[in-house]
């Protein structure tokens, strides 16, 4: 499973960078780790945007772990 390590960036960079993962894996599974609440609801926005499903949205610690699919 790719992974995009978001932790300790400011949006719009988790987006970005969830959005390249996206570009670069057409289908499967990617998880993505960010530590704030509006980067949680963006990257969700942002995968759902592009066809793909929130598999998992699981916080820990004030930390998120989102596992997105498609296909």
């Amino acid at each position: 499973m790719n992974t995009v390590d978001a932790r300790g960036l400011s949006c719009p960079q988790p987006v970005l960078d969830t959005l390249t993962a996206i570009a670069g894996q057409p289908s499967g599974s990617i998880e993505i780790l960010v530590d704030t609440q509006a980067s949680r609801e963006n990257v969700c926005r942002a995968a759902q945007s592009k066809g793909w499903s929130v598999e998992s949205d699981t916080e820990e610690n004030n930390e998120y772990r989102i596992v997105i699919t498609k296909g």
